[in-house]
């Protein structure tokens, strides 16, 4: 996608002259990947503001890692000038300096406070600015080879569940049903798991980010399944909750029709324009309306991309809108400690109502399943 990551340089030059810096130095290794399609695990990206109209051309893009990588960075980022030194961003800073930068823009929230010490002494001469979270922010809507990348990591999710969910799970551990799911997932082509997957049965279903364990899975219980493949760097995320064995409770039907209300009312609020804490507001409503406010103690939702947690945070005191072509999460559960909990949620892309409102791109129906 070399024609896409220079798109997105290019939108971020921008960025960099409204920080009022020459050059800009990436050091989070998501963003240089996101700038460069770069996957290696030692890399740093300078990127220079556009030149104002009649002045002399700047250097282009220079991407610099180590000699491990130097024929993958070629590969994967065949358009920009690579530079191979193990130190990185000191290395680049220097560059920068070369190149006649007398402001270098840095990434403040991805740099050590010995980085940035280094760096200052790299860049000698220089000044450094803050570039924000401008690559963050750039990140936060998706073009269509993105999104496209994420339906199918959804997709994955979606058939290693539909799996799962037709083997026998009562006696199984919460840790080998676990790592059955992310096997299966892998079966169907993914990366690895989008983040450590989450089974949690019976009282443990209560813990919004239960770490599974060796429990075993029971008549009656609760089975709350948080899970997600990574494919191609791109996370999805779902979780469904089931009752195994019996009938349920009046309790748990209870509950997990609460939840299943506001999960549909946080969807039904997802809108390009939409405040982020409204589609927060839209689920919470429902289940303190139903009197179990105090058992819904996080935000409703979050971005997701090129990492599994994303801006826009969807929570009661976020700020900033939603636009379309965001991926987002709608999350909202119930957790009775001792008792159990109930979370439902789904990956969507936000769509304005012409298109048809909110895309769903996890499929699994959220119906009330007795395993």
């Amino acid at each position: 996608m070399p024609e896409a990551h220079a798109v997105r340089r290019d939108r971020l030059r921008a960025r960099v002259a409204a920080a009022g810096a020459d050059a800009a130095l990436i050091t989070n290794l998501v963003n240089v990947r996101y700038l460069t399609g770069f996957t290696g695990s030692n890399a740093a990206l300078l990127v220079h503001a556009p030149v104002a109209d009649g002045a002399q051309g700047r250097p282009g893009t220079v991407l610099c890692t180590d000699g491990r990588y130097t024929t993958q960075a070629a590969e994967e980022a065949p358009d920009v000038e690579v530079l191979v030194d193990r130190q990185a961003a000191p290395a680049l800073a220097k560059r920068a300096v070369r190149d006649g930068a007398r402001r270098l823009a840095l990434e403040e929230h991805a740099v050590t406070v010995e980085l940035y010490r280094t760096l200052g002494e790299a860049a000698e001469g220089a000044e450094r600015v803050t570039l924000g979270r401008a690559v963050e922010e750039l990140r936060r809507v998706k073009d269509a080879d993105e999104i496209a990348t994420l339906r199918i990591a959804c997709e994955i999710g979606d058939q290693a569940i539909a799996e799962m969910i037709e083997s026998i799970l009562v006696g199984r551990t919460e840790r080998h049903i676990a790592l059955e799911l992310e096997r299966r997932m892998a079966d169907h082509g993914a990366d690895s798991p989008a983040f450590p997957t989450i089974v949690a049965s019976g009282p443990h279903s209560a813990i919004p980010h239960h770490s599974p364990g060796d429990r075993r899975v029971e008549d009656g219980d609760f089975l709350k399944i948080d899970f997600g493949a990574c494919y191609r760097g791109y996370h999805a995320d779902m979780t469904r909750t089931f009752v195994i064995g019996n009938e349920p409770a009046d309790w748990q039907v209870e509950i997990y029709d609460i939840v299943f209300a506001a999960q549909k009312a946080g969807r039904e609020a997802l809108a390009p324009g939409a405040e982020t804490s409204a589609v927060h507001r839209a689920a919470q409503a429902v289940i303190e309306a139903s009197g179990y406010g105090e058992y819904f103690p996080h935000g409703v939702g979050h971005g997701v991309g090129l990492e599994i947690h994303e801006d826009p945070r969807m929570g009661p005191t976020t700020d900033g809108k939603l636009d379309a072509c965001m991926p987002v999460t709608v999350e909202p559960g119930i957790y009775l400690p001792g008792r159990g909990g109930v979370r439902i949620e789904d990956t969507l892309v936000v769509r304005p109502p012409e298109d048809g409102g909110p895309e769903l791109l996890t499929i699994t129906t959220k119906e009330l399943l007795v395993l």
